[in-house]
């Protein structure tokens, strides 16, 4: 495996293998991985002849009171992960020469950014929309792999890449859980043990409103309610919005018709956390 950090190697690297015909496919990440993030590399690795990941924290997406600093990092326990599953360019740009001096060219999406986690995290999403066109620029990769945790980010992405016509296509990929159901994610390690049993009622909460629409319950009123009853009832939780979703707008729904997406947003004392899962009125999709 190959570490490059300069975006014009990177570059030259990317076509040449597109000059022998080679299918090349991005993995965007911002490291500490996790079993998701191992999931979604080795998928990667089925569907393309080189595999590019990309570890970058990137601060355009962070606001001023959030935890870009305490971001957990570890660069070579990625490396050896990566070289695991068979990455052939795990790429490391810096964030000076991502952002230099006297950057000014941000991208904007519209609705599908502003809701949700974009209501409580201003210029989040403006954050990931820049950064993930710059990503597909210096790798241009014929696909792009993320997760569906972060389902509005997913979401995002698609909308800006058909937008701008970007040729990447996007792939979205499931949820990888813990045993118990807690969705992976970096920042569960900030979790102390009384706050990770507390975590697990966003689980619950989709269980929850599993339950209710097997047993008939459609309307949003009903199902959110009883899922802010769960989540209030655990000690050190505060909601930061629970929301039942068209799963391609992101506009709020009365009742599920066909089929929408609860997301949660919830803090756990002082570490936010998110999971969503589709609710559907033929099947229910598994959390």
């Amino acid at each position: 495996m190959e570490i490059i950090s300069d975006f014009q190697d990177m570059q030259g690297r990317v076509r040449q293998w597109r000059g022998q015909g080679l299918k090349v496919v991005l993995v965007p990440t911002m490291g500490y991985f996790h079993p998701g993030h191992v999931s979604l590399m080795a998928y990667g690795r089925t569907i393309g002849e080189r595999l590019v990941v990309s570890l970058f924290v990137n601060p355009a997406q962070f606001g001023p009171q959030e935890d870009l600093q305490r971001y957990p990092r570890d660069l070579d326990r990625d490396g050896r992960l990566a070289q695991e599953v068979g990455v052939d360019v795990l790429y490391t740009p810096e964030a000076g020469a991502m952002y230099p001096p006297g950057y000014q060219t941000y991208v904007e999406v519209g609705s599908l950014a502003q809701g949700l986690c974009g209501a409580s995290r201003p210029g989040h999403f403006r954050g990931v929309a820049t950064v993930v066109l710059k990503l597909l620029h210096q790798v241009e990769p014929r696909v792009a792999v993320f997760g569906e945790k972060d389902y509005q980010q997913l979401m995002v992405v698609k909308q800006m890449v058909a937008d701008l016509d970007v040729p990447t296509e996007i792939i979205g990929r499931p949820i990888v859980r813990e045993p118990d159901g807690l969705a992976m994610s970096s920042r569960n390690s900030y979790l102390n043990p009384e706050e990770r049993a507390a975590a697990l009622c966003l689980y619950r909460a989709l269980l929850g409103a599993r339950e209710l629409v097997l047993s008939g319950a459609k309307r949003r009123d009903n199902i959110l309610e009883a899922v802010r009853q769960m989540i209030n009832s655990t000690p050190g939780t505060r909601i930061d919005h629970v929301s039942l979703v068209d799963p391609v707008t992101l506009q709020e729904v009365e009742a599920i018709d066909g089929e929408a997406r609860l997301l949660l947003a919830v803090w756990i004392n002082t570490t936010r956390l998110i999971d969503n899962t589709l609710l559907s009125e033929s099947r229910l999709c598994c959390v």
